[in-house]
C-alpha cells in the first residue's frame, strides 16, 4: 500500500510529508520511502497556532475557522509530495496526524478523568480537498482506554529499529522529547515485551523560544546549535530545573507546551536573567540534554547499548555533541544511519499507524501509555 505521512509537532515549523511504501503486517513489516519533504506554515497560520499554544482565547467560530485552515494546509502538502510522484502508482491512503494544540495527560486516577488531546485539521476536509481516503485523530482511542494518548511511535520503533542483540533508545527530539526503549529482541518473551516509552521533557520548544527572542524575530531556532556553541551553560541552573515535579514522576507519562512552552520560558529567563544570550541559550540546549540522560538513568531497566535520534534535534551538532557527553561512552547516532530519515521518521510512523488501521492491527503500546488494552488507532473519513 502506498500511504502519504502528514505530521506538524510542538515545535509548529511545517509540515513534513512522505510518501512510503508499505508491505506485511507488525514484525514483518518494512518500508520504502519515495518522497519526503517539509512544507512551511504561513506566517499568520504559524503565529495563530502558537498563540492557541500559548493559551490565546479563541471563539468557537474562531476555531472552526483555524481547524479549516489547517486542513487545508495538510492537503495541500498531501498534493504537493504526491505531485513529485508525477504519473506514477496512485496514493491509497493520507495519514494525517494533525497539529497539536492542547494536550492534558490523564489524571491520578483514570476513572474520574481521562486525558485530553487536541489535533487540528479535520480529515474529512482532507479527504475531500484530495479524494483520497484519510485518517486522522489517532489519540483517542488510547484515551478513551485510560492511556496517555503519547507517544504513540514505539510499536513502529519495535517495528522498524528493534535489534536481536543490543539494547536500543530511539530518542526523538521534537518540540517535545520522547524515548523508546527497546531491549534486545533475542531477551524478550515476545512481541512488545520489555518496551518502554515516555516523553523526556522539553526537546528544541525552550531553545526555539530564546532564539526568537534575543533574536527579536528574526530566526526561529539555533541553526546546528551554532548560537548556543558560543555560549557557556550554567549547570547550577541545570540542576535546579531538574528539580520540577514532571522530572521525578514515573511513566507513564506525556507533556506538551502547556507545560513546557511560554510561561515556563519566561521563568526561566527570570532565572537566567545574570547570563548573556548565548549563555542562556547554551543552557536551554544543555538542559534538553540533561533531561533526556535524567530521564534515562531514572527509569529505564538499564542503560542502552546505543542511542538513535530523530527529529529536527537530531540535526543540531551541537545539541547531539552535548548529549553524547551527557551519556557517554553510549554511541549517540540517528535513525538515518538504520535507514528511516530523521526528518521524516514521525510522518512515516503516522503512515505505519493508518495503515495497521485498515488491517485492524493495534498501533498503542500500553506498556507506554498505560492504557488498559491493546487498540487500533485513528478514525477513517472518506471522500
Amino acid at each position: 500500500m502506498r500511504v502519504i505521512g502528514l505530521m506538524s509537532g510542538t515545535s509548529v515549523d511545517g509540515i513534513d510529508a512522505v510518501v512510503v511504501d508499505l508491505h506485511g503486517a507488525a514484525q514483518d513489516l518494512t518500508i520504502k520511502v519515495q518522497a519526503s519533504a517539509t512544507y512551511g506554515y504561513s506566517e499568520s497560520l504559524r503565529e495563530k497556532i502558537l498563540g492557541v499554544c500559548a493559551g490565546d482565547a479563541l471563539s468557537i467560530a474562531d476555531l472552526a475557522s483555524l481547524d479549516d485552515q489547517i486542513a487545508q494546509a495538510f492537503a495541500q502538502a498531501a498534493r504537493q509530495i504526491q505531485s513529485q510522484l508525477g504519473d506514477q502508482q496512485p496514493i491509497d491512503l493520507i495519514s494525517s496526524h494533525g497539529q497539536t494544540v492542547f494536550h492534558r495527560p490523564p489524571g491520578p486516577n483514570p476513572d474520574f478523568q481521562l486525558g485530553y488531546s487536541v489535533q487540528l485539521g479535520r480529515g474529512e476536509v482532507i479527504a475531500q480537498l484530495t479524494q483520497i481516503p484519510t485518517v486522522t485523530n489517532f489519540r483517542a482511542a488510547d484515551i478513551a482506554l485510560g492511556g496517555q494518548g503519547a507517544p504513540l511511535v514505539p510499536r513502529i520503533d519495535l517495528c522498524l529499529l528493534g535489534h536481536p542483540e543490543k539494547t536500543r533508545c530511539v530518542q526523538n527530539i521534537g518540540g517535545i522529547g520522547n524515548v523508546t526503549y527497546l531491549p534486545a529482541q533475542g531477551d524478550t518473551d515476545g512481541f512488545g515485551t520489555g518496551v518502554f516509552g515516555w516523553d523526556t521533557g522539553p526537546g528544541n520548544v525552550l531553545i526555539d523560544l530564546a532564539v526568537h527572542y534575543f533574536s527579536q524575530g528574526q530566526q526561529t531556532y539555533d541553526h546546528n546549535g551554532a548560537w548556543a556553541a558560543t555560549g557557556t551553560p550554567d549547570l547550577n541552573l541545570i540542576q535546579a530545573w531538574l528539580k520540577h515535579p514532571y522530572f521525578q514522576a514515573p511513566p507513564p507519562k506525556s507533556t506538551g507546551r502547556e507545560l513546557f512552552g511560554l510561561a515556563y520560558f519566561q521563568d526561566c529567563l527570570k532565572d537566567a536573567a545574570h547570563l548573556t544570550p548565548a549563555d542562556t541559550i547554551a543552557t536551554l540546549t544543555e538542559f534538553t540534554a540533561a533531561t533526556i540522560a535524567h530521564s534515562y538513568q531514572s527509569f529505564l531497566p538499564q542503560m542502552p547499548d546505543q542511542v538513535f535520534l530523530c527529529g529536527g534535534g537530531a540535526l543540531n551538532s551541537y545539541l547531539r555533541s552535548r548529549l553524547g557527553a551527557w551519556l557517554q561512552p553510549i554511541p549517540v547516532l540517528t535513525t538515518t544511519e538504520l535507514g528511516v530519515p530523521v526528518e521524516s521518521k514521525e510522518a512515516i510512523a503516522f503512515a505505519v499507524l493508518a495503515y495497521w488501521k485498515g488491517q485492524n492491527l493495534p498501533g498503542n503500546l500500553p506498556s507506554v501509555t498505560g492504557a488498559s488494552r491493546e487498540t487500533p488507532l485513528g478514525t477513517l473519513h472518506c471522500p
